[in-house]
């Protein structure tokens, strides 16, 4: 990777009047993609202009033409290469509209295609410098759509907004800084004008945050850091900062001045439900991973956060892992849909979380309130239960890592076997709901780790663990696990066994299908109520991204990347070297029925 250059006065004086003039003509009106567009994401199938396939992220499509009867006629259309020596992990959801796709691949890079014939119409490569930092590959999974604009992040912490039509930079705002570990992976979402973006980057101790700014100039609304003891911004018309409160009470579950570089990143990104007006946002791990320095709860850690959207204030929150010791992170994707509560028959506004922790978790989203929770995996170590009555764990803690300075030579804390693993019960790959099985299809491995905690300090740009780990699989002949969920009863449906993790989201429709893809390099579909394999095409190289389907002149298309990488075989230990076989790749796939 190169580093940046200074662009000619001139012709940066022309890019600069340009890009002025778009954002001038954007001010006036919001063309293209709208925000009414938006919010009629998951009930307008001829175009996917969301992460998420619709605002709450359910991912499900009212689409039937692909049906269990019709799937085995699926057939490719095209296929497109990102070409190039950059490939690494594949990890991004395209985006369609106006008979276009829009997709990012590793290295920031974007492109831009015909989507029935997948005609390279634009691309555009971020100028990344040396030394950036990511923690678990240099994957992206996404752009947001508004206007006339095609918005993503960076691996450099910037965010950049381009012409769809042309490719060309409107806008461009840099977020943090890289050197300080800060980097940028996931989709940004929009919600009422504003692109809502969080921040990778809670191994090296960075201050986790969600921040939204005007989508069509990349002006500053408001910051919210997810931390607890920092404070939080908004900003008036003319660009300045005005305080609007700390996140928490500082030092309340925070000792010390660790809270300075707690962590709790929000790399996964977020979600938004209209009928609450709130946006979702998982946090992730606390910093360091060694528990025994930073005693008490450490909001807002790993857990999840309703944020208002006009003020970007907290307004409940949700801790899956009290005093994080595992890196069990909470980023997972909280999923709104329409809960039957067993004991009242009254329907609640809920959402699903399956957290990396290994369990289910279904709160009132309306306050927080924790309705039920479950294991979804075969073994969790740490913890007992899930407490129904106080909404916390009950901990075994025997299995949490050891405190290094009582251990023998005061540099090695005891080890644990602590299941599952620090990469999850689920990790970043999107789950899915069906509101006709009402089941959640959630893309689960089977996996543990020995962990260790070990003496660490903060250093700007480094690594900030203080902790040491193994990861192992816990049985010989799979790791992954495709299960559908009822989140009422808590009992799994049904599952599809996998040898490799599973690492890519899944796709749910009214045609009675679930689609996902597997680091072996096949996209699946099977049969939504019983996990039926019904169709299967190898794709050339791992899927671990999220399918999508859409209507396009009468006919419904399916779309996924492919590519293998993400933080698998970068800290997979022994499951690194289990999958080693895998090759990399980098394309996006096509399919439609077979017309005879």
């Amino acid at each position: 990777m190169k580093g940046s250059s200074k662009l000619p006065v001139r012709r940066g004086l022309a890019i600069g009047l340009i890009a002025a003039s778009v954002m001038a003509m954007g001010s006036v009106q919001a063309k293209g993609v709208t925000d009414a567009d938006i919010l009629k994401d998951a009930s307008t199938p001829g175009d996917v202009v969301s992460f998420g396939m619709g605002t709450q992220g359910q991912r499900f499509s009212s689409l039937k033409a692909i049906n269990a009867q019709t799937v085995k006629n699926l057939v490719p259309v095209w296929s497109m290469s990102f070409g190039g020596e950059k490939q690494r992990g594949q990890e991004s959801q395209p985006v369609v509209a106006d008979g276009k796709m829009y997709v990012t691949a590793s290295y920031s890079r974007l492109y831009a295609l015909d989507a029935k014939t997948g005609k390279k119409l634009w691309k555009y490569e971020h100028r990344l410098p040396e030394g950036i930092m990511p923690c678990c590959d240099v994957i992206n999974r996404g752009a947001a759509l508004y206007g006339d604009l095609v918005i993503f992040g960076t691996l450099d912490a910037q965010l950049v907004a381009l012409n769809k039509d042309t490719g060309k930079v409107v806008w461009k705002e840099k977020v943090d800084d890289y050197h300080a570990g800060y980097s940028m992976s996931a989709a940004p979402i929009i919600v009422k004008g504003m692109v809502i973006s969080g921040v990778s980057g809670g191994e090296f101790g960075v201050e986790g945050r969600l921040e939204a700014r005007d989508a069509l100039t990349g002006k500053m609304k408001w910051i919210r850091p997810t931390v607890e003891g920092h404070m939080g911004y908004a900003f008036d018309a003319d660009g300045n900062k005005v305080e609007n409160g700390i996140s928490g009470t500082t030092n309340a579950t925070w000792p010390g001045d660790l809270w300075k570089t707690g962590g709790a990143a929000t790399w996964n990104g977020a979600t938004y439900d209209p009928d609450t007006n709130l946006i979702f946002a998982g946090t992730g791990n606390p910093a360091p991973w060694n528990s025994h320095l930073r005693p008490g709860d450490n909001l807002y850690s790993s857990s999840t956060l309703a944020i208002n959207p006009e003020t970007g204030k907290i307004v409940w929150h949700y801790q899956n892992t009290p005093h994080d010791g595992w890196d069990f992170d909470g980023v997972n994707e909280f999923v709104s849909f329409d809960y039957k509560d067993p004991a009242t028959g009254k329907v609640v506004k809920a959402g699903g979380k399956a957290d990396r922790n290994g369990f289910f978790f279904v709160n009132d989203r309306t306050n927080g309130k924790l309705l039920n929770a479950f294991p979804f995996v075969s073994k969790i170590t740490w913890a007992k239960g899930i407490d129904l009555t106080t909404g916390r764990p009950i901990y075994d803690d025997a299995n949490r890592p050891g405190d290094p300075s009582k251990g023998a030579d005061g540099k090695k804390g005891e080890v644990v076997f602590a299941a599952p693993s620090f990469l999850g019960g689920k990790n970043q790959m999107q789950m899915a709901y069906n509101p006709q099985t009402g089941y959640f299809y959630v893309p689960s491995n089977e996996w543990g780790m020995d962990i260790w905690n070990e003496p660490v300090s903060y250093k700007k740009g480094a690594a900030y663990l203080g902790a040491g780990f193994t990861i192992k699989a816990l049985y010989d002949d799979y790791i992954g696990v495709m299960r559908a969920v009822d989140p009422v009863t808590g009992k799994i449906v049904w599952e599809n066994k996998n040898y490799a993790p599973l690492w890519g989201g899944v796709l749910t429709t009214a045609g009675g299908l679930t689609f996902y893809g597997t680091p072996e390099g096949y996209l699946k579909a099977v049969d939504a109520k019983t996990g039926k394999d019904l169709w299967s095409f190898q794709t050339g190289s791992g899927v671990v991204a999220p399918p999508i389907t859409w209507e396009e002149g009468g006919e419904q298309y399916v779309a996924v990347v492919s590519g293998w990488g993400g933080a698998v075989p970068l800290w997979g230990g022994d499951v690194a070297r289990r999958v080693n076989y895998l090759e990399q790749g980098g394309s996006v796939w096509v399919f439609k029925l077979h017309k005879s």
